[in-house]
């Protein structure tokens, strides 16, 4: 990497949540301590050992794009629902940086880069072929030969365009003429920050001037749910209602799914400059690692490194924005990571509390938190917080305070141990 890499910044931002479809009502309802966690509604979850999830609820995709783009508008019905939260997220963040018109940036310099998984697909779509080729009595049994024959012909012809990871980042780019370098991770919950990360370093080495960085995923599709409560620690508290998640807090019991998008637009600071664009925070430093095992060990190398990157020390930074579920052992390993680099005690916050997980979502949302503390110079407290656990060194912030350091960690990370951690800087 060049001695003087070139920097970056975030100039546009949206996000699609449970606690909003817009920037002003989610941070409104954030820093009202206001939780996007509710009883599932989008199929009868009666039956879940958890009923929770954080829901985007109301929403309709036509809203979200200008009465221009018509051409986008009829796309739609060719996009699964987690596709069209990706790209008219995308579409917002894109007016939130000013919307350069053709020729403002060069299309040839224009990336896209998001972080999806494979989308599940929608019951209605194998629903007629299913139809006609399973029979229920006395069990459920498939006729393969009619399912050949009958059954696929009822499935929609562009069926798999609806569901690849890649087609938010295809219909984004299309529709705001990136020609750049586009590309998806798919790496589950970090893939949001690994697809920023990618992006930022396309940027330093001087391959693009700006980029659309998206992350986009829906956890509540009936089959994905059921596949997910076999193997994933849910909460059971379904009597906690709002606040049953609680990350780092002794009576935690879990986890809660969601779904939603974030997009950021990430451009070469001298070029936002040029076209005067606002700037809301700068990307300072990236890193990546897997810690097997969950030793904590690898974590907190890969938070130095990206201290390192950015030039500071711990005691710069105002706080960490965790990855923190309100599981067992992934809170612990989290916590005693972050007190191995700041000491016991450093500042945190834990937007999963009011979030939920959103998988490939997560990282870009949760940041989007901190980066608007940066934009208002107000962090949100941890609404729901429980009782402490002496095995989480940590001090979530429970009321919102003014930012009293110009400089953010967020970290994300998996059950499994990949961990990605980015350090963001107030714009100047």
């Amino acid at each position: 990497m060049a001695a003087n890499p070139r920097r970056a910044v975030f100039t546009g931002l949206s996000v699609l949540t449970s606690l909003g479809h817009d920037l002003a009502s989610f941070r409104h309802n954030l820093f009202d301590g206001v939780s996007g966690i509710r009883p599932l509604r989008n199929f009868d979850a009666s039956s879940a050992k958890c009923r929770l999830a954080s829901e985007v609820v109301d929403y309709d995709g036509k809203s979200f794009l200008p009465p221009t783009a018509r051409d986008a508008r009829k796309s739609l019905n060719k996009m699964a629902r987690t596709v069209q939260f990706g790209f008219t997220t995308a579409v917002k963040a894109w007016e939130d940086a000013g919307g350069p018109a053709k020729g403002e940036v060069d299309p040839f310099r224009f990336g896209v880069e998001y972080g999806c998984v494979m989308v599940a697909t929608e019951v209605e779509d194998l629903a007629g072929g299913a139809k006609v080729s399973v029979t229920l009595d006395p069990s459920p049994v498939v006729d393969y030969d009619v399912w050949g024959s009958e059954g696929l012909r009822r499935v929609p012809p562009q069926w798999m365009l609806k569901y690849l990871p890649n087609m938010p980042a295809c219909h984004a780019s299309i529709y705001c003429d990136a020609q750049g370098p586009n590309n998806t991770i798919t790496a589950g919950d970090i893939a949001s920050t690994m697809a920023l990360g990618e992006a930022y370093r396309i940027v330093q080495r001087d391959l693009a001037d700006a980029f659309l960085v998206g992350g986009c995923d829906s956890r509540l599709n009936p089959v994905s749910y059921a596949r997910l409560s076999l193997f994933q620690e849910l909460t059971t508290h379904n009597d906690r209602g709002a606040s049953a998640v609680r990350p780092f807090a002794a009576d935690r019991g879990g986890a809660v799914l969601g779904e939603g998008a974030g997009v950021f637009v990430l451009e070469e600071r001298d070029a936002a400059r040029r076209r005067k664009a606002r700037i809301d925070a700068e990307l300072v430093g990236f890193a990546a690692g897997f810690d097997r095992g969950l030793t904590s060990a690898v974590l907190a190398g890969v938070i130095r490194r990206a201290l390192e990157q950015a030039g500071i020390a711990p005691d710069a930074v105002d706080h960490v924005n965790c990855s923190a579920n309100g599981t067992t052992k992934v809170d612990v390993w989290e916590a005693r990571a972050i007190a191995d680099v700041f000491g016991p005690g450093m500042a945190v916050i834990a937007p999963k509390a009011q979030l939920g997980s959103l998988s490939a979502a997560a990282g870009l949302i949760e940041l989007a938190v901190s980066v608007l503390a940066l934009r208002y110079g107000i962090v949100p407290g941890y609404a729901g917080y429980g009782l402490p656990d002496a095995a989480c060194p940590v001090a979530p912030i429970v009321e919102s305070r003014p930012l009293l350091k110009p400089n953010v960690v967020k970290i994300s990370s998996t059950d499994m141990g990949q961990c990605a951690v980015v350090v963001v800087r107030k714009g100047d």
